[in-house]
């Protein structure tokens, strides 16, 4: 049998790529990134036809993995949590739909933030859309599921969330691998409206959604990811350990657990198990990975006098990934002395690289913007939002995706003057040019940027939906050609820059200024890339 040494997102794209997969969708965001581009690497190595190819938002990506299935083939869409906000719409939809080949969607949660605006846990979305949920411990799991995942899919026509967070995708552990499945035939739903969600349909299929809830929670208590043991007797305090979590919890007693555990990687909770180890336990510790998911659900679950501890009691603490010293500490055992290597370091921010063209954007806007007083720049979601930080200082909100272009309008249409929108080239595909039109259509006073470096920075350098594309789709929106101006971000151009930057500011009506320069980071591995072929 075959062993690797992967990351758990590669484990992922592996696991999706041996159980016959047909195509991946996704928008790059961390820590997600890596298993699409691992699927990627295995199409150009083999020849293997499986599409691959970025899509522009988490929204498209969703409902593209739906139509390959609604044509019977297996599809796997992937995104950050952050990402599933965007999805929503089809995601919760697809529920109703159901699927026909297998859909598998992967969400890479981020507890700490550490590349993210909030610590959101996608569980609460698979209990919403009333799907099943797998979150794995090891990458093994990782591997493992993605097979099981789409058995399931098929048995139950529904899509699966599957759910993982940072520490899991970025480690690597050795993998198992299984022999490779064949791909699904072309087989598109005929005959059948039930994809058509009027509301006498829906109604329908929202029953039956309804019917298979029993069904899916028979699926969990069986699950071979989940597992209980104890001895008959009883206990001062049992722990449930979710995904990751299970990790800690084995790392605290490594010649064993001395209490009764639920290891949970599969949703929803199997209720009779829970009840079962309340009889057994005085105290239950939750340890999960991101909000207190489980344990707000088993508090509604039990009907004993069993104490449930964690996240919502304060042994465990409210925010930030867990790791096994903390969850030492909230079993009362001493943590491992741990020397402080940064004592004397001085803290490094991260900081825009030397020869960014943003570097070059956010000088011109300080220039510019010290002759008005009450400016405000809104920032967006990209390697840019580094320009927030020293020595530019320069943004005063960064939300999400695309919100820069519609909070500037909407600060212009409260009385800001002047308003600036900077935003990057694949966010301004991925959320902007809706913004853009509703600026449009009222020729709103303000002043977008579009710093276009060529590619999707942030994630590592991946393709960007519109490069080359910018003016036309500006243009096309309905940007008056007078005020749509392109610059090239270097020092030696900052007069013209910052002369366009005010008299657009001036005009009092929409403007777009695209300042074009190829990331150095992109430059630099064709650079290498090239010479590599020489």
């Amino acid at each position: 049998m075959e062993k690797r040494l992967l990351l758990g997102d590669e484990a992922i794209a592996q696991g999706a790529i041996d159980a016959g997969l047909s195509g991946v969708y996704a928008y790059p965001g961390t820590p997600s990134t890596e298993i699409t581009e691992y699927i990627q690497a295995y199409c150009r190595k083999t020849g293997a036809g499986i599409h691959n190819r970025w899509c522009t938002n988490e929204k498209t990506a969703m409902e593209t993995a739906l139509g390959m299935s609604f044509a019977g083939k297996r599809a796997l869409v992937c995104m950050k949590h952050v990402g599933m906000n965007v999805a929503a719409d089809p995601f919760v939809n697809s529920s109703i739909t159901g699927v026909n080949g297998g859909l598998v969607v992967l969400v890479a949660d981020d507890p700490s933030m550490h590349s993210s605006q909030d610590e959101q846990d996608t569980r609460h979305y698979g209990k919403f859309a009333m799907i099943p949920i797998l979150e794995p411990s090891t990458q093994q799991e990782c591997y493992d599921m993605m097979a099981y995942a789409y058995s399931m899919s098929e048995a139950l026509k529904l899509p699966v969330l599957m759910r993982t967070v940072t520490r899991l995708a970025h480690s690597r552990s050795v993998v198992v691998l299984r022999a490779k499945r064949e791909e699904n035939p072309l087989e598109p739903v005929n005959g059948s409206r039930d994809w058509v969600l009027l509301p006498a349909i829906a109604r329908r299929r929202y029953a039956g959604l309804l019917t298979k809830q029993a069904e899916i929670a028979k699926l969990a208590l069986e699950s071979p990811f989940n597992s209980f043991k104890a001895e008959a007797k009883r206990y001062e305090m049992g722990a449930i350990a979710c995904g990751n979590a299970y990790n800690y919890l084995s790392e605290c007693y490594p010649d064993g657990i001395p209490f009764p555990v639920l290891k949970l990687s599969q949703y929803p909770i199997p209720q009779e198990t829970v009840r079962t180890m309340a009889e057994q336990c005085e105290s239950i510790m939750v340890i999960e990975d991101g909000q207190p998911f489980v344990e707000e659900q088993i508090a509604g679950i039990l009907t004993s006098e069993c104490r449930i501890i964690g996240r919502l009691t304060g042994e465990l603490p409210r925010q930030g990934e867990l790791n096994p010293d903390i969850v030492k500490v909230a079993l009362g055992l001493q943590a491992m002395p741990h020397s402080d290597v940064a004592e004397n370091v001085v803290a490094r921010p991260p900081a825009l690289c030397q020869g960014c063209g943003h570097r070059s954007v956010y000088e011109a806007i300080n220039i510019v913007l010290k002759d008005y007083k009450n400016a405000k720049v809104f920032g967006d979601i990209g390697c840019y939002t580094l320009g927030a930080l020293p020595p530019y200082q320069a943004l005063d909100s960064t939300v999400d995706m695309g919100a820069s272009i519609t909070m500037a309008k909407g600060a212009s249409d409260a009385g800001v003057f002047p308003a600036i929108a900077i935003i990057g080239d694949s966010t301004f595909t991925h959320s902007g040019m809706t913004g853009l039109l509703d600026a449009v259509n009222e020729n709103a006073p303000i002043t977008i940027i579009i710093s276009d470096n060529l590619t999707t920075g942030m994630t590592g350098g991946q393709d960007s939906a519109g490069t080359n594309k910018y003016e036309a789709i500006c243009r096309g929106i309905g940007v008056d050609p007078e005020h749509l101006k392109v610059v090239v971000p270097l020092p030696q151009n900052m007069e013209e820059i910052t002369r366009i930057l005010r008299e657009e500011i001036e005009y009092h009506g929409l403007s777009v200024v695209i300042p074009r320069r190829e990331c150095i980071q992109t430059l630099a591995r064709k650079a290498k890339a090239k010479a590599q072929k020489q």
